[in-house]
């Protein structure tokens, strides 16, 4: 709790979301809703609603409907039913589980390009129109937020300054040696899914009607002409994609991520000692999204983690009341941590294993899914 409050069982809260991407805005809906007065900080100037695809799974489909933005999410997304693994030369040697994942869930995989799912997490949370999100604010002093705050809640990326005030250094992020690129083609693709070659491939799914959503991993590549050498007679359409987009709209970024595991998402500290890292900050701190497990894009699931942390954090914090601030936070602790570090090993794991550069073993290893 907050330094100097006596909050009463029943009394609304107080809590501080540093951090305004998906994780960020769904736990202010979250927190909101559970009758907090909730604010939110953001260190650019404006949301970023740059145009890349996210995947969303029936579960986290599930957690937006329990944070009202289901419906807003449904009206932009298309739902993601058929994907195929194959060679450089088009031959296909296997499918991802889209039947599986629907079959168990209920409902599709639903793929939605990231400036609609920012802008229907800030529509849910404006319609309270009593949480106000400001930018350009670096915050650097989390005790001093955690002083004016019975929570505060780290969303800011794998660069979180909340884990490093909270958590130091010890996990932070490391680098895979691999470039990732990601763009938008204006044209519809009927091939979909990942093409596999020698340290390279390239991914290919649905986003709106007439438009294609792309991406490429390599071991390096700085400029546009330098990335597409790698996919130079690949099949159909991936050199007509790299082709015909405008490389000023493709995004590069060095794929990292964060290592090793955190010990816990939360902290209830009076200063407890953090050994040769210092003191903890007093107060109450949970992580959620890349700040907590930032991972590789390979499973696709990092903004599904981010939307599961939040709906499990503020559903928790909701049940306990303010008063239960502790036992919420282990509550969220226990149900997200082991998961969301499994689905991150998982993703890194298949990093490497894509990444290969013995790709006879590998593909023979694909032949054998079903």
């Amino acid at each position: 709790m907050a330094a100097g409050r006596d909050l009463e069982v029943g009394m609304a809260g107080t809590a501080v979301v540093v951090g305004a991407g998906v994780g960020g805005l769904a736990t202010a809906t979250g927190l909101r809703r559970a009758g907090w007065t909730v604010t939110v900080r953001e260190r650019r100037t404006s949301l970023e609603r740059y145009g890349t695809a996210f995947g969303i799974h029936p579960t986290a489909q599930a957690a937006l409907d329990r944070l009202g933005v289901g419906e807003a999410l449904r009206r932009h997304a298309v739902p993601y039913r058929r994907a195929d693994i194959r060679t450089p030369d088009g031959r296909v040697r296997a499918r991802l589980p889209l039947e599986r994942i629907e079959k168990k869930g209920g409902r599709p995989e639903l793929l939605i390009s990231r400036p609609y799912l920012i802008d229907a997490l800030l529509a849910g949370l404006e319609t309270f129109g009593d949480v106000p999100v400001t930018f350009g604010e670096n915050v650097t002093d989390v005790a001093a937020l955690a002083a004016e705050h019975d929570l505060v809640v780290g969303a800011d990326g794998i660069r979180s300054a909340v884990r490093t005030g909270v958590l130091g250094t010890r996990s932070a992020p490391r680098d895979t040696g691999t470039v990732a690129w990601i763009g938008i083609a204006d044209f519809e693709s009927d091939v979909h899914g990942e093409t596999w070659g020698s340290g390279c491939f390239f991914g290919m799914t649905p986003v709106e009607p007439g438009r294609t959503n792309w991406y490429a991993t390599v071991p390096a590549a700085t400029t546009a002409d330098e990335l597409r050498p790698y996919f130079e007679g690949w099949h159909d359409p991936i050199p007509r994609i790299l082709a015909e987009t405008d490389p000023a709209g493709w995004i590069r970024y060095e794929m990292r991520h964060l290592y090793p595991a955190l010990p816990s998402f939360v902290s209830l500290s009076a200063g407890a000692g953090r050994g040769r890292t210092g003191a903890a900050p007093a107060g109450a701190f949970a992580l959620v999204g890349d700040a907590a497990h930032a991972m590789t894009p390979h499973l696709g699931q990092g903004a599904c983690t981010a939307i599961l942390d939040a709906d499990s954090l503020t559903r928790a914090v909701g049940a306990h009341g303010p008063s239960g601030l502790p036992a919420a936070l282990r509550a969220y602790d226990a149900e997200r941590r082991r998961s969301a570090q499994r689905v991150a090993f998982g993703s890194r794991t298949l990093h490497r294993f894509v990444s290969t550069r013995r790709t006879a073993l590998r593909d023979a290893l694909v032949s054998l899914l079903p």
